[in-house]
Formats: structure tokens, sequence, C-alpha cells
């Protein structure tokens, strides 16, 4: 299973989510939405769009690298902005994307894409980029790790 650790772009993982989100969704359960999933659906992708633009805007002040895929060409650790209240902010951004999609799927399957993204970018991206990290910066990385969750 290790081979999968920083093979796949995270927006990749989500958009492919995304589509097999909406290839479970019955056509029919979406008619049905309440008007509050769609306001909670906006709510979300506005949170989302948030969260990862702001840390994405972090990276590019501190002008370390934002490949997800090369985590140990990092140059800088980031600690301010959103990145005080997530280490990932820019993977709770799309975990909120797809929360949204799936409201606005308004489908109890759709709904399996965001649970299963979590654990998935926990296994195959969190994990190999906080081991870079830590050998990058060491006990700097070690007491931010105490301090701020990984998601929320």
């Amino acid at each position: 299973m290790a081979s999968l650790e920083l093979k796949v772009p995270p927006p990749f993982v989500a958009g492919m989510l995304a589509a097999a989100m909406w290839c479970v969704s019955p056509v029919a359960s979406r008619s049905d939405r309440p008007w509050i999933a769609e306001i909670a659906a906006i709510v979300m992708v506005v949170l989302g769009t948030g969260f990862s633009a702001a840390g994405l805007h972090a990276f590019r002040r501190a002008r370390t690298t934002i490949n997800p895929l090369v985590p140990a060409s990092a140059s800088a650790l980031v600690v301010s902005g959103v990145y005080r209240i997530s280490r990932n902010p820019m993977y709770l951004g799309l975990t909120l994307v797809l929360l949204a999609w799936a409201a606005f799927l308004w489908s109890p399957w759709a709904f399996v894409g965001p649970f299963a993204f979590v654990p998935y970018m926990s296994r195959f991206q969190i994990a190999p980029e906080e081991r870079a990290l830590a050998a990058l910066f060491g006990s700097e990385y070690a007491a931010y790790k105490r301090r701020v969750r990984p998601w929320l």
C-alpha cells in the first residue's frame, strides 16, 4: 500500500471522488433536495475554497513548494495564518467542497465520498508529508504538531 503514498495529487483524488459521487447519486433524489441543503452546500463551498486559498497563499508568501507530491522539497515550515487552525487547510478545504457536493447531490451514497477522502488523505498524503517535514524541521515541526490538529 505504500506505493500509493504521494503518487496522486489531492485535487485529482477529490475530483475523481466527486465524479464517483455524481455517478452513484440517483437523479430522482436531487429533486427532493430541501432548500437548506443548497444553502449548506454554498456555505461549505465558500468555507472550503477559503481554507484552500488561504493555505495556498501562506505557502506562496513563505516561498515554499505547493507541490504535494514532493514534501521533502519544502524550504520553510508554514505555521502562520490558517496554519494556526489546521495543519492541512488545503485538504480540509477539499473535504468541505466534497461535503458541499454531497449536500447538493442530496443522496446518502454521495456522502461516502468525503468520508473516504479523509482516511485516504490521512494515510497516503498526510502521513508521508509529516514524515518528510519531521525530517526537515525536527523539533520545530514536533512542537507545531503538538499545538495544531491535523484537520480541525
